[in-house]
């Protein structure tokens, strides 16, 4: 189980992804999202180790993840979703992932030829303002952590979107 603080992305702060110990895992650069459109992980010793990058002309929200340098997925919303928003981690080769659940308030799983391979819940839960995601064995954590991370970056767009209609249309 990994740790994620809740609402990352608007306080624009650099952060820690820890394991169930409270061990930091990775460390996530939020103050470079603002600015170049791209996260940036870390392992525990400063180096690099996966990137999620925000694609500018896209028709539906699209992020582009690469571990180790390499684009290792995509993360894009699905266009129709009655009901529930979906995301798609398409992965290369057919191991192509979908989220699906109550997305914006972290509850949701992660599928691979809808058997489950990992559960995000703020229910497990005491610590306020955190999140956790729960891995069975055999995914790469990093990827889906990462997949987490862009799916978050996603929903608060279009939250800023959503707010910012709203203002506009009661001027």
């Amino acid at each position: 189980m990994y740790l994620i603080r809740e609402r990352f992305f608007a306080i624009g702060d650099d952060f820690d992804v820890l394991d169930e110990n409270g061990t930091k895992v990775y460390r996530v650069d939020g103050k470079a999202f603002s600015v170049r459109d791209k996260l940036v992980i870390e392992d525990p010793d400063g180096n690099e180790v996966a990137t999620v990058h925000r694609h500018l002309v896209a028709l539906r929200p699209t992020y582009e993840i690469r571990i180790g340098g390499e684009e290792a997925a995509e993360v894009r919303k699905k266009l129709f979703t009655p009901f529930r928003d979906k995301f798609t981690i398409d992965v290369p080769g057919h191991d192509d992932l979908t989220m699906k659940g109550d997305l914006l308030d972290h509850e949701y799983v992660i599928e691979l030829d809808g058997d489950e391979v990992a559960a995000v819940s703020k229910r497990w839960l005491t610590v306020r303002d955190t999140y956790a995601v729960q891995l069975k064995s055999g995914v790469d954590p990093l990827l889906i952590l990462c997949s987490v991370l862009a799916l978050d970056l996603a929903m608060e767009r279009e939250a800023e979107k959503h707010d910012k209609k709203q203002r506009d249309d009661e001027n």
